[in-house]
């Protein structure tokens, strides 16, 4: 007598979740209720905090920051895992993704877009490590909201302006082509890191959420946001 086969159940990835420049896992990820949501669809979420962030190292050297992906590796189980990184947390999934393609089966990159493969204006950059380090000026709003969340509870300012003054080059196209996994773009139309297109249409495998009326800083509690994200990794409620 032949018995019927039965399939094993089909355990979803866990999912990565990665915060940004001045954030935490638990301030970005947690508070947001977005990995709650991930958790009620059943699935488990690994929650990274970066080097300088939340409850890892603070360390003061730029050059400690020079690989930020080590503390995800090791975070890692041995399987793959679908990943959700927001800004600085986005760029370092994306290295991760170029570097280590094997390691992530489903990407979204949310709060990056064009400043992924541009260099950063100098001036631009000089002004808000100077701010960092200071004050800001009175008219620079920008370096403000940044020396703001530097001075978050919890935050170490100087690791934080060491981040800043870490050496990174723009992603290349070649790198680029490395990033088979299929990914999800996701930014405001406000957001100064934008627009979306020029990264997107580099990755052999992308699509792309563009936001109305969302600038950076809102983007991880933006609706819109969870909804692309959780349909994208399948943990949209039933």
């Amino acid at each position: 007598m032949e018995h019927p086969v039965v399939s094993a159940a089909v355990v979803p990835a866990p999912v990565v979740l990665v915060h940004g420049w001045g954030g935490s896992y638990d301030s970005t990820w947690r508070s947001s209720g977005f990995a709650d949501l991930l958790e009620d669809a059943g699935r488990t979420v690994i929650g990274v905090d970066l080097l300088g962030h939340g409850r890892s190292p603070k360390p003061h050297d730029p050059a400690a920051y020079a690989d930020l992906t080590a503390g995800i590796l090791e975070a890692l189980p041995a399987g793959p895992v679908d990943a959700v990184g927001f800004s600085l947390g986005a760029l370092t999934l994306l290295r991760l993704a170029v570097d280590h393609p094997d390691r992530i089966q489903r990407l979204v990159l949310a709060g990056i877009g064009r400043n992924a493969i541009e260099a950063a204006d100098a001036e631009s950059h000089r002004r808000l490590v100077s701010a960092l380090e200071g004050e800001p000026a009175e008219d620079d709003n920008m370096s403000r909201l940044f020396v703001q969340y530097a001075d978050q509870p919890g935050n170490d300012r100087v690791a934080l302006t060491a981040i800043m003054k870490r050496e990174r080059a723009p992603f290349t196209d070649v790198e680029l082509a490395r990033v088979s996994c299929p990914t999800l773009v996701i930014i405001g139309d406000k957001d100064f890191a934008g627009p979306g297109e020029p990264l997107a249409s580099r990755l052999p495998n992308a699509g792309l959420v563009t936001l109305r009326g969302v600038d950076h800083f809102a983007t991880p509690q933006d609706f819109g946001f969870f909804d692309a994200a959780l349909e994208f990794v399948g943990a949209l409620p039933g």
